[in-house]
């Protein structure tokens, strides 16, 4: 595939010398509540770490298999892929939900549906009801989880978007930390609430979000869209400046909204599936977006994820207290990495941290993958052992990018007409890669054993030569201006011109800035 040199360095922040430095967020009550909102947003994703946690963890319970027949094989894959199945299922109808009845609308949706499908999983007496549960929580979970990481975007301080945005998918660790400590914590209660407390306790930040989601503010961008500056005004003016909305910051960011929203509709028809494939900038975002939802999942993260017990059986480590418990370590181990690599986002830069990730993952994997056969082939207890450190390694690396970034890095590229149809193709790219590896991988490895895992290191190779020949890089910009950098850097810069004129922020009058919207659009269409 063709494409622009992957590397952007873009200027300095325009919006810098607007930002308040005078006292910390945490010193600002308006900021405080701000970011308690995004907190209850973030816990969308840890739903989604916790049934994957809870599924790997409940496979070790002896209750739990007896209840359900010691299910293996192309069951066991039903069973791990139904949720992923139920949030193909609603992937048609969630853009129409974010963009028509608004960001806070569509959370609250998936957190009812979610809230009654976990009653439901927990009440489980059969094998066909589990499943049917765990289809209507996937099917929940993708109403809530396309629009949460998309709201968390569009009210953050500027400042703090990045690593806010990046912290949405590191949480899906702490719900998989919560998932595999309850798990190892009933795994002694002789009876089938062994299974039904921990399927009853992934309702908990569905209950939570369905209590306090009223307390949310909407996003300004999609008030914007809907007619409603006023509204929108207030919203940026009351979290990001004291309420004031003569503040600087607040008019530069309040005149991008606008100019952004007005080129996307006047110029670029930018509205529609079909415009993902009709421009160059469009067909850039969705082959970065599909790449690096296919690279999140098929890197050899959930063959151990979501089939760890068989791999530790496959090298001899069959305890299943041994297991919950590298399970649960594991997990805290993952979480750390992640939160501090998306803390650093901003100062890093996106791209360094993919390529590092990238090519980390694949040298570990090929240990992996050694070790796997020494122990095989020679029955060598040193080269299993080994394979347990090469795990902790290899996942290290992969939550230096791919855990923090994935979901943070989509939505900033998208324009705001296309964000929620493009966090849609994103997830479902995703999903569709879940899908195929919860049936493949158990298949696979029980028939190729240490053999598959050279799949995934050619594979590997080349997400590292994909990353490093087309990743863009986006630090150091407004979401607005984020977006617009793949149609063009000058586009961008365009933009955060504009803004700064109308905000009053800069000469109208200098030769450099004076271009009013409409003269940016025409020179844009030529």
């Amino acid at each position: 595939m063709g494409g622009p040199a992957a590397v952007s360095g873009g200027d300095a922040q325009g919006y810098a010398h607007l930002i308040d430095r005078s006292k910390p967020w945490w010193k600002n009550t308006r900021m405080i509540k701000l970011n308690l909102c995004i907190a209850l947003l973030l816990i969308t994703s840890t739903t989604n770490g916790y049934d994957g946690s809870m599924m790997n963890g409940l496979q070790s319970l002896p209750q739990w298999n007896d209840a359900f027949n010691h299910p293996n094989g192309g069951k066991l894959g039903l069973l791990s892929a139904i949720q992923n199945i139920g949030s193909v299922a609603a992937y048609p109808f969630s853009p129409y939900v974010s963009d028509g009845l608004g960001r806070r609308a569509a959370v609250l949706l998936g957190a009812v549906i979610m809230c009654i499908a976990t009653v439901l999983q927990t009440a489980s007496h059969s094998v066909g009801m589990f499943i049917g549960a765990r289809f209507l929580i996937g099917f929940g979970l993708t109403f809530a989880a396309a629009a949460a990481p998309v709201l968390i975007t569009e009210i953050a301080y500027p400042t703090q978007r990045g690593p806010a945005t990046s912290l949405y998918n590191t949480l899906w660790f702490l719900g998989s930390i919560i998932a595999a400590w309850t798990t190892f914590g009933t795994f002694h209660v002789p009876t089938s609430w062994s299974w039904r407390i921990p399927s009853a306790i992934q309702a908990l930040p569905s209950v939570f979000q369905v209590c306090l989601i009223w307390f949310i503010p909407e996003s300004p961008r999609w008030l914007c869209s809907k007619g409603r500056e006023e509204q929108a005004l207030r919203v940026l003016a009351y979290y990001h400046a004291d309420g004031n909305k003569n503040d600087p910051l607040v008019e530069y960011e309040f005149e991008e909204i606008r100019a952004a929203i007005k080129f996307d509709r006047e110029v670029a028809s930018n509205v529609g599936w079909m415009s993902f494939v009709k421009t160059p900038g469009n067909r850039r975002r969705l082959r970065i977006m599909i790449a690096i939802a296919f690279f999140s999942q098929w890197s050899g993260n959930n063959l151990i994820a979501y089939y760890m017990n068989k791999i530790f059986d496959s090298i001899g480590i069959t305890d299943p207290t041994t297991q919950l418990l590298i399970n649960g370590c594991l997990n805290i181990y993952n979480f750390i990495i992640a939160i501090v690599a998306g803390l650093l986002c901003d100062k890093i830069g996106r791209r360094p941290l993919f390529i590092v990730s990238t090519i980390g993952m694949f040298v570990f994997w090929v240990l992996q993958t050694a070790c796997f056969a020494l122990y095989s082939v020679k029955g060598d207890l040193a080269a299993a052992h080994t394979f347990i450190a090469m795990i902790f390694l290899f996942y290290g690396f992969y939550d230096i990018a791919y855990t923090p970034l994935i979901v943070a890095y989509t939505v900033e590229i998208l324009p705001f007409p296309l964000r929620a149809k493009g966090f849609t193709i994103f997830n479902f790219a995703l999903s569709l890669s879940l899908i195929f590896n919860q049936y493949v991988n158990p298949i696979a490895l029980k028939v190729l054993g240490w053999k598959y895992y050279i799949v995934y290191v050619c594979w590997l190779a080349f997400e590292a030569c994909f990353i490093i020949r087309y990743l863009i890089e986006t630090k150091g910009r407004t979401l607005e201006e984020t977006a617009a950098l793949f149609d063009g850097e000058d586009n961008a810069d365009h933009l955060a011109e504009h803004a700064a004129v109308n905000a009053g922020i800069i000469d109208s009058h200098s030769d450099r800035e004076k271009a009013s919207s409409e003269a940016i659009i025409e020179e844009v269409k030529i």
